[in-house]
């Protein structure tokens, strides 16, 4: 996005519901990684590598106290995203019991 774009919000302004995931599942990134249905290693690692490039030209353009709250943002959006995940798993089991 250049910086003559209209900032895009990172939720919706009526529901306050985060909307980085959807974003990031618009990403050509994860379009192609999702591609075959599986995570490949290589993609896995080709995420991570970008993140860090990210990551190492964004943080040291923070001032310590904005580092400080985006280091929180992006610890709350990782246990966000972990809790979907794991959500999505326990609802995704059996309700019942084998009683065998």
């Amino acid at each position: 996005m250049s910086t003559a774009s209209k900032r895009v919000s990172w939720f919706d302004e009526k529901t306050e519901v985060p909307l980085i995931e959807q974003r990031a599942r618009q990403l050509d990134s994860f379009v192609q990684a999702m591609r075959d249905g599986i995570i490949e290693e290589s993609e896995l690692k080709a995420q991570e590598a970008r993140l860090v490039a990210l990551m190492k030209e964004i943080e040291p353009k923070l001032d310590d106290a904005l580092h400080a709250k985006v280091t929180d943002l992006l610890c709350e959006l990782t246990v966000y995203d972990l809790m979907q995940t794991f959500y999505a798993i326990q609802e995704a089991r059996p309700k019942t019991r084998f009683q065998g």
